[in-house]
């Protein structure tokens, strides 16, 4: 009996001792106690009963053998459970020695206990960082991108076909034909939320140098003077890359880079974070085009920047069209200072081919020619050629050559730049291996872009296309036309990116060309036009030619103008005299 309380009084202290590790351990001890009580309790009664109790199992164990067996059984099995629960008792996670005596540890055990602990815990917090590394090391989660749409079944726009060009053979020249173009509720809706795919390229980076190093030609102060090495290591694309790509000097885009910007300006231009149409007039070349048919949606959310020198500002306030709001209709009118070249069409590049470097924060840009005006609105332009297409640039090709050797000979006839510079930029291509169109270049239908509309998504892969473009129009003479598809090549050879080549007649359908302000001096005013006008249709938001009466409506766009006979004959009457005023005005040698 003394062995078997001192027994009970040490593991009873063991509880108390316990407690702080959970009620597990006290649930386990409990029951092995339980288990011990009952032994001795049973063990008393079977003293006290021993002669009756050996008489009445005597007496029934021919009856009991079954209930005997069992109760061996248990019997066995409770002690194995017992000797289960005190193993499972000293092999605890808990590492500290177990002190069955009620003293309090010693100093030099507390130490032991501590350092023991924080052997335990700096083992617990390896492995947790080992299995943290373990989950970092897999390989993330493919990026998610925009991968285009199809419209829905019976969309008027699934099987649009465009019709057959007029066989009006008097009508020889370009004119527009029918675009089908969603409602703008539905653009807006298609809207992507995610960037398109960018191959093998993901950070661009740009070069900042105030060194002016000059390479061994071409280059400017603005764009740089990056050597032929350079030139060809840019075309090699990789995941990250830095490169030239204008505003080489300054703090930022806009500021001390040669082509300046008030801080004002520069601050709205920032907060430009979705959609932006651009435009430029410099030299006061062309009058101001106010967009029409522009929904209210993007009359609030649609940012409209017309960039002009200070030319063109004089002019503008001469006039009476240019206030201190500088604002004309939807236009944010911004005065560039410091410009970096003496062409203004040159300087019409900056906007032109580098709009992510004005606008850091926008997503998608249209650029317009300063002499376009827009007929249709932003968003059904985005979706129809961009979206639509899931495409990140789009362009038209020239309504008429499609041979870059040919584009070279159109320029030196009309005398838009000096033939020897032509010819050099030429000759230098044919040595990398440019040679005429053909039907080898399929699916690519030119080489030849019409490139006074430029819509595209600013991501990596689409900014890196026009930096490259930039940069040769920057090396070599300013007519980008030359210089569009040795570019476009170069990248397309190294990725499976293409640029989005529609007809130019689709261009025509969303905006109306007009004419230089110099051309439109010389001519009388000419007697308002009584036609067909272009007009919203206010149930499907489509844009659609107002038609005759008794006629049916239809639901796309064939904007054209029809002028009356008067103009008709002025223009034949004119029309060689235009060209001249064209090609041989203010200095045209010099423009692009």
């Amino acid at each position: 009996m003394t062995n078997g309380s001192s027994r009970v009084g040490s593991l009873g202290s063991l509880v108390v001792r316990s407690s702080s590790n959970g009620s597990l351990q006290q649930n386990q001890l409990g029951l092995g106690l339980g288990f011990i009580s009952n032994k001795k309790g049973s063990k008393m009664f079977a003293n006290k009963e021993k002669d009756n109790g050996f008489i009445w199992i005597f007496k029934f164990v021919p009856r009991k053998k079954v209930g005997m067996l069992l109760l061996s059984l248990a019997s066995f099995a409770a002690m194995l459970w017992i000797l289960y629960i005190a193993k499972g008792e000293i092999n605890q996670t808990n590492p500290l020695p177990i002190k069955l005596s009620g003293d309090s540890p010693s100093v030099d055990e507390r130490k032991d206990q501590e350092e023991i602990t924080s052997a335990t815990m700096n083992d617990q917090m390896r492995i947790t960082l080992y299995d943290d590394k373990r989950v970092v090391s897999h390989a993330p989660p493919p990026p998610a991108y925009f991968t285009g749409y199809t419209l829905p079944p019976g969309n008027p726009c699934e099987d649009f076909r465009m019709p057959p060009p007029p066989a009006d053979k008097k009508k020889t020249g370009p004119r527009p034909c029918p675009v089908c173009y969603l409602p703008v509720e539905d653009c807006i809706a298609l809207m992507p939320t995610l960037p398109s795919y960018s191959p093998v390229l993901r950070n661009l980076t740009y070069i900042h140098d105030e060194s002016f190093i000059k390479s061994e030609f071409g280059g400017s102060d603005f764009g740089g003077y990056p050597s032929l090495k350079q030139r060809y290591e840019s075309y090699d694309i990789r995941e990250s890359m830095a490169v030239h790509c204008g505003f080489v000097r300054g703090d930022r885009p806009g500021r001390n880079s040669g082509f300046d910007i008030n801080d004002s300006d520069l601050l709205q231009m920032d907060q430009c974070n979705g959609v932006v149409v651009s435009s430029a007039i410099f030299g006061a070349y062309d009058l101001i085009q106010e967009p029409t048919n522009i929904s209210e949606t993007s009359k609030k959310s649609v940012c409209f920047f017309m960039f002009i020198d200070e030319e063109t500002e004089k002019f503008m306030r001469t006039s009476g069209n240019l206030d201190d709001s500088k604002r004309i209709g939807l236009w944010k009118v911004v005065t560039i200072y410091n410009l970096p070249y003496t062409d203004p069409r040159r300087n019409g590049k900056v906007p032109k081919l580098l709009p992510h470097r004005l606008f850091p924060n926008a997503r998608y840009s249209i650029w317009l020619d300063g002499k376009l005006k827009l007929v249709v609105d932003p968003y059904q332009i985005l979706e129809r050629f961009l979206w639509r297409e899931n495409a990140s640039f789009a362009i038209s090709r020239h309504y008429k050559r499609f041979d870059v050797f040919l584009e070279a000979e159109a320029n030196k006839v009309a005398a838009k730049y000096d033939n020897a510079s032509i010819d050099f930029q030429i000759d230098f291509y044919k040595k990398e291996g440019l040679t005429h169109y053909s039907s080898a270049k399929l699916p690519i239908r030119s080489d030849v872009p019409e490139g006074c509309v430029v819509i595209r998504e600013h991501n990596p892969i689409s900014n890196l296309f026009t930096c490259l473009w930039f940069n040769e129009v920057d090396r070599f003479t300013s007519r980008d036309q030359i210089s569009f598809s040795t570019v476009r090549d170069k990248i397309r050879s190294k990725t499976n990116w293409t640029v989005n080549m529609f007809w130019d007649c689709e261009r025509r359908n969303f905006v109306l060309q007009g004419y230089h302000r110099d051309v439109l001096e010389n001519w009388a005013p000419p007697p308002p036009v009584t036609g067909t006008t272009v007009v919203v249709n206010s149930q499907s938001a489509i844009i659609v030619e107002k038609p005759p009466k008794n006629s049916t409506e239809s639901n796309v766009s064939n904007a054209k103008k029809t002028p009356s006979k008067r103009r008709r004959r002025d223009k034949r009457s004119s029309s060689r005299g235009h060209r001249k005023i064209a090609a041989g005005s203010r200095n045209a040698i010099n423009r692009s």
